[in-house]
């Protein structure tokens, strides 16, 4: 059967990553996570001390940085210049990072060109904010992702109760508006529904039953596929 390039978004807290590693272990597909590479590039941003207001240095330190996403057993690790920074990346302060990062059309540039080289190939789950509209518009399945704020706000909070992180359920919740708002309102590569995406509204869901879903989906697909 053909290997389908699956392409998920959404906002923040929808559960992308979950969604998007359960469906490539189902598959036996490569799951890689876009949103890690910014966090990656954040990360060393704050570590060198450059501005997340300096456009063309950011662009420029993306240029100069090697991010490999290794597959491991149930998810991936990442790697900063040779460095695991799988833990790292996961902090409130550089998940604020990557999301100011992500909005630098040059930073954009130059890691949409990885992820079309990482994912060109088929047999991937990517997942991101920009998948389908922009690094893969021609993804075989293209899956928009959403749930309510509150409900995403739950989510993440719950994530960094369970790491120690001291953080509020109230604030979270400020946290994903404004991280909503930014990801909508950017002027490159803003969060938007892909035409075709199937949309998906996990509220109300379980995770093990949305990725059943997609993979029902991906399956009638590559089927599709196979008989044109």
């Amino acid at each position: 059967m053909r290997k389908l390039i699956i392409a998920i978004d959404g906002p923040v807290g929808s559960g992308k990553s979950t969604l998007a590693r359960r469906v490539a272990a189902l598959m036996g597909y490569v799951y890689i996570d876009t949103g890690a590479m910014y966090r990656a590039v954040a990360v060393k941003a704050l570590r060198s001390g450059v501005s997340l207001d300096a456009a063309d240095e950011l662009t420029a330190l993306a240029g100069n940085t090697r991010i490999d996403l290794q597959a491991q057993e149930g998810g991936q690790r990442v790697f900063l210049d040779g460095e695991d920074v799988t833990t790292a990346i996961r902090t409130p302060e550089v998940a604020q990072a990557a999301s100011k990062v992500a909005v630098v059309p040059g930073v954009r540039q130059v890691l949409v060109a990885e992820q079309r080289r990482a994912g060109a190939q088929g047999g991937v789950v990517m997942e991101g904010r920009d998948i389908g509209s922009v690094v893969f518009p021609d993804a075989d399945l293209k899956i928009f992702l959403t749930a309510s704020p509150e409900i995403r706000a739950e989510r993440r909070w719950r994530e960094h109760q369970q790491k120690g992180d001291a953080i509020d359920l109230p604030r979270t919740l400020e946290e994903i508006h404004e991280r909503d708002r930014r990801d909508q309102e950017r002027t490159s590569s803003p969060l938007v529904r892909a035409r075709d995406a199937v949309v998906v509204d996990s509220t109300a869901m379980e995770p093990e039953e949305v990725a059943r879903l997609v993979v029902l989906l991906a399956k009638t697909q590559a089927a599709a596929g196979a008989t044109t």
